[in-house]
Parts: C-alpha cells; sequence; structure tokens
C-alpha cells in the first residue's frame, strides 16, 4: 500500500531525544516536502502530549511520524489504531528497537528517504489489559533492568547503557510463580525473567525468539527459571540472539491469547521501556492492527524465514 497524492504530515520529536538532530531534522522535512509531503513539527514534552495532538489532528492528518526513542513511539500506539492513522518511525532514542524489527536504516537521513517513497506495510500490535504495545512486554528482570536504565545511564553510558543496567538488575531480581494460560493450554512455572514479545528486538538489540518478527500474528513468550548468576550468565548469547529454547532453563511458547497470574500478586509489567500494566494480565494480539512506512525490500529481507520452521 502506497500513501498516494498530496500528503499532510505531522512529525512529533522528544526534544529530548534529538540529540543534535535539529539540522538533520529540517533537511528531512525539505525531503518530504519535495516528495509531496507536507510535514508540520510538533515538540511534544510527554506521552500525554502526544497523544492529545494526534486526537486533536487526526482528521486533518494522513501519516504520523514520531521522532524518538521505543518509549516515546509505543506510547502513541493505542492513539494511533484508535484513529486508524499510518505511522512512521524517526529513531532518535538509545535502542530504537522497533526501528531494527521494521529493517529501518540507522542514518537519519536515509530514514527520511524511506519515508517520502511512502511505502506502508500492515504490523501487529500486543495489547496487554487493554494497553497497546509494539516490541516486548516483560516482568521480573526486565523490570529491574528498566528501574536501572535512569538517564543518567544512557548519558554515561550510551550504547552500552542497557549492559551495565542489566548486570545491576541482575544482582536484586527475585524469583516468582506463575499461572500460564496460551491459547487454552494451562501451564505453571517459577521464573527470574517472563517476556511476551510482539516484535522481534527489544533492550537494545536482543532478540525474543528466532522465528519472530513484527507481522508474523504470534506472540513469543520465554521464561526463564531460577538460576544461580553464572548460570544466567551462559544464557546470554541464547539470550541475544532469540535462541532459549536450545536451554532447558528456559521455557519457551508462542500463541495468539495468554492469560497469567503472579505470586507475588500485581507485578508490575514494563512494555517497550516504560510501565505499563500489573497482573493479573491478559495478552490479545492485534494481527495486522497498524499501517507503518517501511522500506519493503528490507522490511522482506530482514524477516526472511523468520516465523517459519520445519513443522509450519
Amino acid at each position: 500500500m502506497t500513501l498516494d497524492g498530496k500528503c499532510k504530515a505531522l512529525l512529533i520529536v522528544n526534544p529530548k531525544a534529538r540529540n543534535g538532530a535539529s539540522a538533520q531534522l529540517q533537511e528531512g522535512m525539505k525531503t518530504l516536502q519535495e516528495a509531496g509531503i507536507a510535514t508540520e513539527l510538533f515538540e511534544s514534552h510527554s506521552a500525554e502530549q502526544t497523544r492529545e495532538i494526534i486526537a486533536e489532528r487526526h482528521r486533518e492528518l494522513d501519516l504520523v511520524i514520531i521522532g524518538g526513542g521505543d518509549g516515546t513511539i509505543s506510547s502513541a500506539a493505542q492513539t494511533l489504531h484508535q484513529y486508524r492513522l499510518p505511522l512512521a518511525v524517526l529513531p532518535l532514542g538509545t535502542a530504537n528497537d522497533l526501528a531494527r524489527s521494521l529493517g529501518l536504516p540507522e542514518d537519519i537521513e536515509d530514514v527520511f528517504a524511506v519515508i517520502a517513497r511512502r511505502q506502508l506495510m500492515p504490523i501487529d500490535l500486543g495489547s496487554v489489559n487493554g494497553r497497546c504495545f509494539f516490541n516486548v512486554a516483560n516482568m521480573g528482570l526486565g523490570v529491574k533492568v528498566t528501574e536501572e536504565l535512569t538517564p543518567e545511564v544512557k548519558k554515561h553510558w550510551g550504547v552500552l547503557s542497557y549492559l551495565r543496567a542489566f548486570f545491576a538488575a541482575l544482582m536484586r531480581v527475585k524469583q516468582f510463580k506463575v499461572r500460564l494460560q496460551v491459547d487454552g493450554r494451562q501451564y505453571k512455572l517459577r521464573s527470574i525473567q517472563l517476556a511476551v514479545g510482539n516484535g522481534r528486538y527489544y533492550g537494545g538489540g536482543n532478540v525474543v525468539d528466532e522465528r519472530s518478527r513484527i507481522d508474523d500474528g504470534e506472540f513469543s513468550l520465554y521464561s526463564i527459571k531460577p538460576q544461580s548468576v553464572w548460570e544466567f550468565l551462559t544464557l546470554a548469547p541464547l539470550l541475544r540472539e532469540g535462541r532459549q529454547k536450545r536451554a532447558q532453563r528456559v521455557v519457551q511458547l508462542r500463541g495468539k491469547e495468554m492469560e497469567l497470574t503472579t505470586r507475588p500478586k500485581r507485578m508490575e509489567i514494563h512494555a517497550d521501556g516504560e510501565p505499563i500494566a500489573h497482573t493479573p494480565a491478559k495478552f490479545e494480539l492485534l494481527p495486522g492492527a497498524l499501517q507503518v512506512v517501511v522500506d519493503p525490500n528490507t522490511f522482506t529481507a530482514h524477516g526472511d524465514g523468520v516465523g517459519k520452521t520445519e513443522n509450519d
């Protein structure tokens, strides 16, 4: 699908995530203008402000471009879905996992060139207790990592900030019990980390499941059993590449609907790096729920063979 004719877009930017990208933004807006996309720049200082401007302007817009990190972009997922507005992602954050899942280039100038071509493809959205997300929702260790990942850590550690936060979180994570239902099948687990993925990447380039992609119509869940710090560290290469199913200490499942309760009760759930819900939790997949701007060649190649198994 292509956005045809004259197109009106709103470019929403988190000024904290711009990292000196002002000149690139201006050049990018010129690129869009030359491609027939009239673009207005809006600086948003909060998730609520982003949602409000989209809701206020939705009738006059053909496209919403959001520049920021995964949390900034994910905060608009619900509103974009509600008003059926296409999304273009401008990765200006630390991790940019949604951009990875979409196969977008790293260079901002190249991303604007992709947006100018106006090619849209549908992707899935995840929903937990009625709140939408793009990448991965998690509890346990993943939540501790997010808590450790302060703005100061991001500023001083840059691309290594997730690694630093991970080791700090690993020292204070505790095990929990899970009662889980996946497409009607029942499970009982002990866990220190449970993640439910809609997209492919999370946490700065980790792969939630080597088979997963953001348009495959299924969630990918993994749960790590309680183990020593040393045992956990030996899992790191598998976790990084989404090959957890090769380890007996990890439970890996796929499905369209998931419900879970935990002990302790009301455990915090983070999605795309932001607190979004508590247990008990119901996860629902919304297939093809949102149109996003992609380069069809890199998006297809990015997931070539992913989501397929020998039994599919």
